[in-house]
C-alpha cells in the first residue's frame, strides 16, 4: 500500500504547520486516530490539518501538544496559521475557505457576478477594485491571488467534487470588463465544463420568478458533516447550518435549476457569447 502523499511545506504556512505536525506524529509512532484519541475530533479532521486544508482548533492543538510533548508549539502557532489561511479574504469568509476544500458538492447561485471560484484574474481584479473608485489599495494583488488560489479545487486528478453553478443570462450579455477579457472569462467557464470539472446552467432572462431572486446562495455538502449554506451581501455574509433553513435553500436551488437551461445548451450559449465578445459584437 502506498504511503501518504507528501506535503509541500514550502507552499504556505498552513502546509508547513501540517507537515511539521505529521513529522512529530510519525516520530512518536502514532496513527492519526491514536493522536486524536481522547479529543472531540476524528482522524479525517487531523488528516486535513496535516495537508494544510483545515485550520487547527485551539482545543485540538492543546491536546496534540500534550500527547506529543511539544511544549505548546502547535497551540502557539495555530492562530498564525489561521490568519495566513484567510489572507486576502474577508474575516467572515474563513469558514467557507475551509469548507470548500472538504465539500463533496458545491451548488452556487450569484445573480449579479460570475462566482469567485470561476473568475479569471482580470474579472476578479475588476470586482475587487469596484469599491475603491478613487484609488486601488496596496493589497489588491494579494486579494486577486487569494481568490484565484481557491480554483485549485478544479486542478489535478481529483474529480470527486461536484460543482454546480447557475448563471443568469445577463452575466453573459453585459460585461463588466473589456470584451476580450469577457471572452477569456467565458472561455474559462466553457473549458471547466467541457473537462467535467463543473456543471454550468444558464437561467434565461425571461425565466420568470424563482425563490432565490433576492440574493446569493452557496450550498455545500460533506461526506462527514451536515450541509451548510453561505449567503453574501456586499460587506457581510452569513453561514447557515440550521437544518430547516438549509433544506429550504436546497429546495429553492432545485427549483432554480429546473428553470434553467440544460447543461449542454447552457455551454453552447456561453461559448457563443464568448465568440461574440471576442469579435467585438454584443451577444444577442
Amino acid at each position: 500500500m502506498p504511503g501518504p502523499k507528501d506535503i509541500d511545506g514550502s507552499a504556505s504556512l498552513p502546509t508547513f504547520y501540517g507537515k511539521e505536525l505529521r513529522w512529530k506524529r510519525e516520530q512518536a509512532g502514532l496513527t492519526q486516530g491514536k493522536l486524536v484519541d481522547g479529543s472531540f475530533y476524528g482522524a479525517s479532521h487531523l488528516s486535513e490539518i496535516e495537508r494544510g486544508e483545515r485550520r487547527m482548533p485551539a482545543d485540538l492543538a492543546r491536546h496534540v501538544d500534550q500527547v506529543l510533548g511539544t511544549d505548546g508549539f502547535f497551540e502557539r502557532r495555530c492562530e498564525d496559521v489561521r490568519r495566513a489561511r484567510r489572507r486576502g479574504h474577508a474575516d467572515y469568509f474563513e469558514r467557507v475557505l475551509e469548507a470548500e476544500t472538504s465539500a463533496v458538492t458545491i451548488e452556487e447561485w450569484c445573480p449579479t457576478l460570475i462566482p469567485g471560484l470561476l473568475q479569471t484574474a482580470a474579472y476578479a481584479r475588476t470586482v475587487l477594485e469596484a469599491p475603491e473608485p478613487l484609488g486601488v489599495s496596496e493589497d489588491i494583488d494579494l486579494k486577486v491571488n487569494a481568490r484565484l488560489a481557491r480554483a485549485s479545487l478544479f486542478e489535478g486528478d481529483n474529480k470527486s467534487l461536484m460543482y454546480w453553478v447557475v448563471l443568469h443570462e445577463s452575466l453573459l450579455r453585459h460585461p463588466i470588463v473589456r470584451q476580450d477579457e469577457m471572452a477569456e472569462q467565458l472561455d474559462h467557464i466553457v473549458e471547466l465544463g467541457k473537462s467535467h470539472r463543473i456543471v454550468p446552467q444558464v437561467l434565461p432572462w425571461n425565466a420568470g420568478a424563482h425563490p432565490l431572486m433576492l440574493g446569493t446562495a452557496k450550498i455545500m455538502t460533506f461526506a462527514d458533516a451536515p450541509p451548510i449554506v453561505y449567503a453574501e451581501a456586499p460587506y457581510s455574509a452569513a453561514t447557515i447550518d440550521d437544518p430547516s433553513l438549509v433544506t429550504l435553500y436546497q429546495r429553492s436551488y432545485d427549483l432554480l435549476r429546473a428553470a434553467a437551461l440544460p447543461p449542454r445548451a447552457s455551454l453552447a450559449m456561453i461559448e457563443a457569447a464568448a465568440e461574440d465578445h471576442r469579435n467585438g459584437k454584443q451577444p444577442g
